[in-house]
Formats: C-alpha cells, structure tokens, sequence
C-alpha cells in the first residue's frame, strides 16, 4: 500500500477496479444536497429541535450512500483519510464507554450527542470524499453558492431585526431577548457568519484582477459584516478581528496582485461599521461599550459557569458526566442565581473537558494541533490554485469559531456544527494526488 504523504498530511487511497470512468453524476447530485442540508439547517431555528437535527442526521446518511453508489458506478472507490478521524473517533469511542457501562449522568443526552456527531463525522467524511479530486468548476460552484446563500441571510436577518425585532420570521415569539437572524442566540448567527465570510473574502481573491464578480463579493461581504455589527455578539465581533487580521496578512504575503483585495477589504469594513452605526438604534452600541467599559458585566454570568464547570471538571477527571450531560451534571455544581436552566457552559472548551474527563484534555488539543497542520501546511503552494483559496477561507472560518467557543456554544448548535463539519473538511483536504492499492 502506498499513499501521497506521511503523516500528518492527510491520504487519498484509491481501489481501482478497472479502467478509471469520468465521475459519476451522483457525485454532483451528493454535493448539491451536501449544499442544501448545511444551508437549509439554519433556518429551522439552528437545528436544535429533534425533528431539525434528526433530520440533518437521516439527510448526512443518505448523502453517505449516494456517494456509496456513486463511487460503484464510476469504477473506483476513493478514500481521503484524514488524521482527524483519530480524535473524532476516540471521542465516539469514549461516549459509547460511557453509554454502556453506565457512567454518563445522562443516558439519553449522551445518546443524542452520540447520534448528532455521527451525522457530524459522516458530514466531514462526505465532504473530503465529494472534494478530494473534483473540478475547478464544482470548487467555482461551491464558492459561488456560498455567497449567495450568505447574502441572502444577511438580508434576511436585517430585514426582520428591523421588521419584527424580537421574533422568529415575523410570527414567532421565543423565551429569549436576543434573536437574530434565524437563530434564537446572536451569538449563534455570528457564529455561523464567521464561518462564510472569509471563504468568500478568499473566493475574491482566487479570482482574476479584473473578474466582473469581485464588486458584488464585496458588496456580499459588507452586507454580512453589517449584519454581525446589528446582531451585537460581542464575541462575535472579537472572532472577525481575529479572523481578518489572519486574511490580511495572509493576503499581503501571497504577493501584489492580491493587495488590491486587501486595500478594498479594508474599506469595506470601515464602510460596513459606519453604515452600522447609521443604521443602529441605539441599543447595540450600548452592548458594545459596555463591553469596553465594564467588562465583568458584559460577561455576566458566565465567569460563575465557567468556575463551576472547572470543578466538576475536577470531580469526574477519569471519564468525565458524559458527552452531552452537562445540564443534568450541572445542577450540584451552579452557583448561578437564575430561574433558568443552564444547559450549556458558554465555553465549548470547558464544557467538552467536564464531559469527557481526561479524555478530553488528550484528544482535543490533538484535534486542534492535527487541524492547523493540515490547513496551514504549504500553505504559498495551495494559494496557487483557487481551490486553495477556497481552502484556506474555510480554515480561517474554523479559527474564528474556535476563538468564539470561548464564550459561547455554537458547537452544540447542528446546523452550526454542520457547517463546522463542512468547513473544517475542506480546509484540511490533502493536495490532490494519489497512491494506489
């Protein structure tokens, strides 16, 4: 057996079982609803009802056997394997540990976790295998569609921010004070811009000098970054700084002919933030100095959560409450005052850890350290290519949640944790070439 590189570069197996055959139409058919599951999650509230994540889940399944039959009838069976699956698997691992010999505090959370990171894993596997070795058209589609489908949420959650603030599509009325967008947390909407805006910032800047699309990228691009500003996620706002001074410097290193997007990247931030600010009424500048000015109240309660998860950390060190029992675990443990239940720690981190035990503090930064590896390695060689640009947007979209999970939960959100997925596949796709079996 041979392969394109050691690890931790990722490998591309090929089974061939004759002469190879141009790519089965099944193959295009699989990545459009690849595309319309990730896309059409967000809108069913993120996905948190058991009706929207199981059905995220059924569609990541027949995805997966689409691409099966697809690769059946093209003559080869392709693998990407991808050093990522080391931690995802020992996390799946850990949580049926947990499920069968009793030790998670939580038996049905557990299972549901269990059941939303298979969907979770074969969304990733789906998405490397559906990439590995396809077109400079189908990348141009999936950057394209991508864009389209950020501007028309951006429009959409500026329009009912100002149509109907406080409600879901006009209609609906949810136990929370900070909606936006389709998502019931701001924060959530944030995180899910973090995610496409630098894979659309890239996709400029993959095409040529004077391509007639990069005005209205840009023009993409401010829309959404209007839309975070509205939104008032202060750590969302945190994760785009990050986010952008990685792309410029990035951009500024890869040569000349790419400067020009960044000069005009800059301005349509500046552009984006006093549009905001004619356009804000008031309340979400509040959010933002207070933010600046009183920084323990701007975090609330969140530090009393974190302190309490850090303890039963502690507590259940060997394996952990259970992979998605926190808020059962949690109750013993809160010092927070509140009617409400606390179901998650606002810090995927220090939630993740309080799950799994010492379990956790192995395989995640594992996953971390594997994940930046793979994205950022020959780096200069993969922006030869718009597919690399791609790539590297969408590695830079993962940055940027992982700086928000600081403060927040979008990946306990699915269809946030889809589009993670999604992402965090592209950018971590080997350079094509292949060994044979």
């Amino acid at each position: 057996m041979t392969s394109t590189t050691d690890w931790p570069q990722s490998r591309v197996l090929i089974l061939p079982r004759g002469a190879d055959e141009p790519q089965s139409v099944l193959w295009d058919i699989s990545r459009v609803l690849l595309l319309s599951l990730v896309m059409a999650a967000p809108f069913s509230f993120g996905a948190v009802q058991p009706w929207a994540w199981g059905g995220l889940v059924v569609g990541a399944t027949l995805l997966l056997l689409l691409w099966g039959i697809g690769s059946l009838r093209a003559g080869n069976v392709r693998f990407v394997l991808s050093p990522l699956y080391i931690p995802l698997l020992g996390v799946l691992l850990l949580s049926g540990i947990q499920l069968w010999f009793g030790l998670s505090m939580d038996r049905i959370g557990t299972r549901e976790a269990m059941i939303k990171l298979i969907g979770y894993a074969i969304i990733f596997f789906a998405t490397q295998q559906l990439y590995a070795s396809t077109t400079v058209r189908a990348w141009q589609l999936t950057g394209a569609a991508i864009a389209a489908y950020m501007f028309l949420m951006a429009v959409f959650a500026i329009v009912q921010f100002f149509a109907s603030p406080g409600l879901l599509y006009g209609v609906i009325s949810p136990d929370s004070a900070s909606v936006f967008g389709p998502y019931v947390n701001r924060g959530n909407y944030a995180g899910l811009m973090e995610m496409l805006i630098p894979i659309v910032v890239t996709f400029a800047c993959g095409l040529r000098w004077r391509h007639p699309a990069k005005p209205f990228l840009l023009f993409v691009v401010f829309t959404a970054l209007v839309s975070v500003f509205l939104s008032g996620s202060r750590a969302g706002l945190i994760s785009l700084a990050v986010e952008f001074a990685i792309l410029g410097l990035v951009i500024l290193l890869a040569g000349p002919e790419h400067k020009h997007v960044l000069v005009a990247g800059i301005l349509v931030a500046a552009l984006a933030v006093g549009f905001f600010y004619w356009l804000d009424p008031g309340d979400v500048w509040g959010r933002w100095k207070q933010m600046a000015s009183k920084p323990e109240l701007a975090l609330g309660n969140r530090q009393k959560i974190a302190e309490d998860s850090l303890r039963m950390c502690h507590d259940h060190l060997a394996h952990g409450v259970g992979l998605g029992a926190f808020e059962v675990a949690y109750t013993p443990y809160q010092s927070v005052v509140t009617d409400l239940t606390i179901d998650y720690a606002h810090n995927d981190y220090l939630q993740f850890l309080a799950e799994t035990g010492i379990w956790g503090w192995l395989l995640a930064p594992l996953a971390i350290i594997i994940f930046f590896v793979l994205s950022f390695r020959h780096l200069r060689a993969r922006l030869r290519q718009q597919s690399g640009w791609l790539q590297f947007g969408a590695a830079v979209g993962v940055c940027g949640l992982l700086v928000h999970s600081m403060s927040e939960f979008n990946l306990h959100i699915p269809a946030n944790a889809a589009w993670f997925s999604l992402v965090a596949a592209l950018a971590t796709l080997p350079r094509t070439r292949s060994g044979r079996v």
